[in-house]
């Protein structure tokens, strides 16, 4: 039988609503983390690293991943200090290297790590999940932001639908869709005013597609060298979502980025975070032949579901339900752990993650980040960890 997957959960830290005690017996055995008090650009120091590390571990877990190592807006931008704080990412990963951490998960999209406009999406059956509506961005893009570009992006039928859109809400509500859109960081809680995310967005005036693509060759080819010698490994996750908002461009969507990506800097280390909702929410993805032609660059999972609708919202549904064919998804992974196996690869038991959930059962009792309570991802950790076993003996037993 070929290893199991690692079954990891995301931890957001001390501060966090779900405990180690609790992630513990959902059956996962490692912990997805970050030093999310640290700045972006700031060296991550042995020390803050070991406080960390040593919590996770008498937790009774294992620190398997790091996500993320936040890539600074210099990098991105190809603006002053950018050498400065590649140098000081370097040093970061010199220091999880040497405490035995060596997957870093990290994301290139512009200002805002993640996007959705509704939080709290109720199901039929009142479960709470995650939904990105392109009406509701419009309408802020349009009306709220008033970016003058915007109106040279969007149809009239679509400006019309999104001031259509606008008009219909309270002012709670609307004020409910800025700070959503405008949401941080993972493990924060800060949201941006206009006013700062105008400014941000001046940053980007001379960064295209082009530019932040060669923005992110040259980061490559700058850490890859360290990465290498150090044995880490370092996984890109796709944009979120994989298609640029708010005149931001968007590099890391479809199977041409990735390849671009894995080419750029010719790596054992230079991999991907294969993140089936994120590349999922585009129908142009075909998932499972994604895996079958970069599965040996991929170095951490995150497996999630979206359904896609006609109208362009797309919304976290159960881990096997969804527009992606997560059965596939699973049976192509399994495919390149027999490829790797064959091949005599050490890293078959490839660190996965049951990516969001809903909010379910006991779930409404706390105050977790979006997407990441404990009941829900239990239970997209169970049916994957079923899917898994289920194809691995039919093919191998």
């Amino acid at each position: 039988m070929i290893s199991n997957l690692e079954q990891t959960f995301r931890w957001f830290g001390p501060n966090d609503a779900v405990t180690l005690a609790a992630i513990r017996q959902t059956g996962a055995t490692g912990i997805v983390n970050a030093l999310h008090h640290i700045a972006s650009g700031v060296v991550w120091s042995p020390e803050e690293i070991k406080k960390r590390n040593d919590i996770i571990k008498a937790g009774g877990l294992r620190w398997s991943v790091v996500e993320s190592v936040n890539i600074h807006e210099s990098i991105k931008t190809a603006s002053a200090g950018r050498d400065e704080a590649i140098e000081n990412y370097i040093q970061t990963l010199k220091n999880l290297a040497a405490a035995d951490i060596k997957t870093v998960c990290y994301n290139f999209m512009p200002v805002l790590d993640w996007t959705r406009t509704d939080l709290d999406f109720r199901l039929p059956n009142n479960a709470s999940a995650l939904k990105f509506n392109p009406a509701a961005v419009a309408a802020f893009d349009l009306y709220i932001l008033e970016r003058p570009e915007a109106f040279n992006e969007f149809t009239p039928q679509q400006q019309k639908d999104a001031k259509a859109f606008l008009d219909s809400l309270t002012p709670e509500a609307k004020q409910l869709l800025i700070n959503t859109i405008m949401a941080g960081l993972p493990g924060t809680t800060d949201v941006y005013s206009i006013a700062e995310f105008k400014e941000h967005l001046k940053k980007y005036e001379n960064t295209d597609a082009t530019a932040l693509k060669a923005n992110l060759a040259y980061f490559l080819q700058a850490i890859m060298p360290d990465a290498e010698q150090l044995g880490v490994k370092m996984c890109i996750h796709p944009d979120d979502p994989p298609f640029p908002i708010l005149g931001l461009p968007r590099v890391v969507s479809t199977e041409k980025d990735l390849e671009f990506v894995v080419n750029a800097a010719p790596s054992p280390s230079n991999g991907l975070t294969f993140c089936t909702g994120s590349l999922g929410a585009r129908a142009d993805n075909n998932l499972p032949n994604m895996i079958d032609r970069l599965g040996a660059h991929i170095h951490f999972l995150h497996l999630r579901n979206v359904k896609r609708d006609p109208d362009g919202c797309f919304y976290e549904d159960n881990h096997l339900e969804g527009s992606t064919d997560m059965y596939a998804v699973m049976r192509a992974v399994i495919t390149e752990q027999k490829r790797r196996k064959d091949s005599g690869r050490d890293d078959i038991a490839i660190p996965m993650r049951p990516d969001h959930g809903h909010k379910i059962l006991d779930d409404f009792n706390y105050d977790t980040y979006p997407g990441y309570s404990v009941t829900g991802r239990m239970k997209g950790l169970a049916e994957l960890r079923g899917l898994e076993l289920g194809i691995k003996r039919s093919l191998f037993e």
